[in-house]
Parts: structure tokens; sequence; C-alpha cells
């Protein structure tokens, strides 16, 4: 009889069974466990292997994207363990922020900021406690049958106070380093939610998609100075009309040429090579001369609405290195509530900052023809009455990619916001230096698109004006005539100074803590905390 050196092998192998088998094994083995305990840390940790995981929510179940790099997550690790270092791997719940507050509004029935303070913070935040830890138990599950080896006993949740404690501490930490600021800066903003969001929430997946606008070239009326020969209009070109009513300065290069036309008694300026444009409109013109945008900057211009008519330092043309003329007329029409580089050349110019558009992307009562509407649907109105001023010369749809809101699918608006800025400009030189020594899987994305990310990366805003967060542990004086503002890092700092040491960093209950202002010798004013919680 023959020997048989290998047992019987079943042709009808059932694989999701050996699965189980292995699973079951691991189980009753403590295998996973072992091949932590079994490895001895080093006096010093040194042979430790720490592997920082960002958490999931557990308020939806996992997909396909969250078991794709849990295998990413478990590749490591292990390798780590067969090396012979010590790996502890704790699995961790991502608990706050928007995608928490956004499910609890659709299941509570509710929707916006209002509908929140009506229905009661502490109650809202207490739901939103009770949801993010809604499909935990499934999470466990699948994570465990896709064979990944992580310890569910002793999790961390961001929303537990010591968690919470850290991300204060850390806040203090980079606000004495100087690395930490409040500022007004024009920012992605979704309307939908009431929030602002981050510019990298701008370039993820499927944030941008194609949107069809209407865009508008309007003319602007010069002020006569002595020596003009006639009345000269200015051509600007837009994509966004409902920001026409906020316009306070036109932005020019200096060194880009302009051409002058002239029809019936008055003159029209363009960009020279973008005229061709307007061959259309301009056909009966006579070319007059050419100039450049140096000739323009300082002219002052006739506002087209009366809204902000008494605005200081407004209404004139300046000059920008943004301009281009890849596009429209050579010529930027600047709202600085609304434009990023608007915000910056008008704040180099002296000229305020207005913004009459609500929480909700809504006019408010500053432009009373369009208040309540949403500036989107407020074009229509904007351009008809831009249209019976005879100031459109040019009225077309334009297709273009737009960013969306990626939570709640609605177009973003980009507006001025108060907000918590982390200072990444002082700090981008050093990223990209460090960045040289990571070794990058594919290579290429080091010098690549990651790289080039860092070498134009912007402070970060990491405050947000909702809920169900971690409160930016700011108080500031409620009197302007007695300015101060204390930070705080610890509970035992906010223990030190208001006499009580808190259980829940939560709002509204942080908020509950007042006490009075040490700079003001009246005793009247108190400190407060600011409003905004952190971004998730």
């Amino acid at each position: 009889m023959k020997t048989k050196h290998y047992p019987e092998i079943n042709a009808k192998t059932d694989f999701p069974k050996i699965e189980e088998d292995v699973l079951e094994y691991w189980k009753d083995n403590k295998t996973f466990e072992k091949s932590v305990e079994n490895r001895p840390s080093g006096e010093k940790g040194d042979n430790e292997y720490v592997f920082y995981d960002g958490p999931p929510f557990a308020n939806g179940m996992p997909h396909y994207g969250h078991l794709v790099t849990g295998y990413v997550k478990d590749i490591v690790p292990r390798y780590q363990t067969m090396r012979g270092r010590k790996v502890d791997r704790r699995f961790g719940w991502d608990c706050h922020g928007l995608p928490a507050e956004l499910s609890s509004e659709k299941e509570l029935g509710i929707s916006g900021r209002d509908k929140i303070m009506e229905y009661g913070v502490e109650k809202f935040n207490a739901y939103c406690k009770k949801s993010v830890l809604k499909y935990s138990k499934e999470w466990e599950d699948v994570v465990t049958r896709q064979a990944r080896w992580v310890a569910f006993e002793n999790d961390y949740k961001t929303m537990d106070l010591p968690y919470m404690e850290s991300v204060i501490w850390a806040f203090k930490e980079l606000y004495n380093k100087g690395l930490m600021y409040e500022g007004v800066r024009v920012l992605p903003y979704s309307w939908a939610a009431e929030t602002t969001v981050s510019n990298f929430e701008t370039r993820m997946d499927n944030s941008y998609r194609e949107r069809v606008d209407p865009a508008v070239t309007v003319m602007f009326s010069l002020k006569q100075l002595p020596l003009d020969e006639m009345p000269c209009r200015i051509l600007v070109w837009t994509t966004t009309p409902w920001t026409l009513p906020s316009n306070l300065a036109l932005a020019v290069g200096e060194d880009i040429d302009y051409s002058i036309y002239e029809e019936s008694g008055t003159r029209y300026i363009v960009g020279k090579d973008l005229a061709a444009k307007y061959e259309k409109q301009l056909q009966d013109a006579v070319f007059v001369k050419t100039i450049k945008g140096s000739e323009l900057v300082g002219r002052t211009y006739e506002p087209l609405f009366p809204f902000f008519k008494d605005t200081p330092n407004s209404f004139r043309i300046i000059s920008a290195d943004f301009v281009t003329t890849e596009d429209g007329t050579g010529v930027v029409h600047c709202a600085p509530g609304f434009g990023e580089d608007d915000l910056i050349v008008c704040q180099k110019e002296g000229i305020p900052v207005v913004c009459p558009v609500d929480s909700k992307g809504c006019f408010t009562q500053e432009v009373a023809p369009y208040e309540g509407m949403l500036v989107f649907d407020a074009n229509k109105p904007i351009i008809k009455d831009l249209k019976s001023k005879g100031m459109i010369i040019k009225h077309e749809q334009y297709a273009h990619s737009y960013p969306h809101c990626w939570r709640t699918d609605e177009p973003l608006i980009y507006k001025a916001v108060n907000s918590w800025f982390v200072n990444v400009v002082k700090v981008r030189d050093r990223m990209v230096e460090h960045n040289q020594s990571i070794q990058w899987i594919p290579e290429h994305i080091k010098d690549g698109a990651f790289g080039k990310w860092l070498e134009g990366a912007r402070d970060w805003s990491i405050s947000r004006n909702r809920f169900w967060g971690t409160p930016i542990p700011v108080w500031k004086s409620d009197d302007s005539r007695y300015p101060r503002m204390d930070v705080y890092g610890s509970l035992d700092d906010i223990e030190r100074d208001f006499g009580v040491r808190p259980d829940d960093l939560h709002k509204p209950f942080i908020d509950n803590l007042v006490r009075p202002n040490p700079d003001d010798p009246t005793g009247k004013s108190t400190m407060r905390r600011v409003d905004d919680v952190f971004e998730c």
C-alpha cells in the first residue's frame, strides 16, 4: 500500500468556513493578545511601535472604503509584530462634528441652527452622544470578520473627557507658540449646514462637479475727470452676479494692455487680448487707443447699487497681481466679503469688509430688495435689475467645475467669517523640508500631489459655529472697554480660575462657567467663553 504524505483535500473547499475556523482559533487561543503580551516593550519603551489610527464614526454602517483602509491599517502593525515589536492596537470612535449633527438632525426631523436652538442644545447634544455609537456592535463584527487584529476593549472615544482635555491642551500649546490666532477670512461655507468647511474638504473626491451658473459682463461708469473727453465705462465679467451688490472695488493688472473703444459719445474699456470676445457687442464701436492698467489705477467709479455707497476708500480701481487675461475682461470685480483674493487686496487698500449674507446663505436687510433670498436664487432678480439700468452688456450661461459640500451635496459659497486658525504658513517650509525625509510609496507622491499641496498649504480653520464638539477653550471679556482673553489647556486650569472642575466639557455645560473680569476695576464685566467648537 502506497504511503500518503499529505492529507486528503476536499475538492469543494468552503472558504467562509475556513475563515470562521481561523477566527474561532484566534479567539480561543487569544492569539492576538499573546502577540502583544509576549513582546517586551523595553526599559524605555524602545521596543514599542506606535500606530496612530484615524477612527471611524459609528453612526453609520461600515462600507467598502472602510474595509479597504482597514486592511492597510492591519498590515503595518502585523509586519512590525513579526519583527518582534510590541504593538498595542486600541480601536477608537470619532464622535464629534458635523457628520454626527447632520445625522441627528435628520433623525429628529429638525434642520438648521435655529431649530437646534429651539429644540435645546443640551437635548440635541445628548441625542448626538447616543446616536454616534449606534452601529458600534455591527462595526466590531465586520472588523473582526475581516481578520483585523485590534482591541475593542478599552476603546477610546473623542467625546470622552480625557480625550477632549487633550484637544484643549494641544490648542493652548499651539497658542503659546504663536501658532494659533483668531481672524476674519473668506472660507468655503456650507449654507445648508450653516458652517464653514476646511479648504482641504473642497479637494475631496466628488467635491467639485459641473454646474451651470449665469455669467454676466457688466459696465461700471467711471467718474469723469476734467481731461476726459466723454463718459467712460469699464467692462467686468463675473460668474457670481449675486456678489455684485457687495462690490467695493475693481482690480486691474498694471502691466496689462487695455483697449478703449468709442460709440455714440461713450467710451468702453476692456482688456486688449479679450476684446475679441465682445466683437458682437462692440461691432459699431471704433477703436481709439490702448493704455496700460497703471493708467486706470486710482480712478473712481459709480457703484452699481446704493447699498454700500458710503463705505470709505471704496469704488476705486486698484492694482492686483491675480488679474489675468485668460478669461473675462481683464478687470476683476472685488467683493471682499466673498472672495479670498478680494479680501486680501482690499485690506491692503484700507477697504472694509461688507458681508450682507446670513448663516443660511440668504441676503440680510442691508440689501433690502433681495432680503431673505438664497444667494443663488437672487441671481435672477439682480440680473434683471441691472439690465433695467442698462448696465449689462452680455448675459450667458457658464458651465464650470464648482465646489459642493460633501456632507449636504449643496453648492458652497465663499464668505468672510470669523474663525480660529492654525498658522500653517509659519511652519510650511519646515513641513516641506521634513517631507523629503519620508519614504513615499509610490515615490512620485512626495514631490507630486502631496508635496505640491504642502508647498501651497494655507492656514487651517479649526473652529465651527456648531454644537456637538470639543469647545474652543477661550474666554473673553464681554465689555470691550476692558479687553481680556484667557486660554485654558487643562481641567486644572479651569478649576483654578472658576472654582469648579468640569465633568463634561460639552455645550451648554462649559458655557455656564463665567467669572468676573480681573481687568475691570468696576467689577461689572464678565469672562465668557467664545461660542465656537472644534471642527471634528
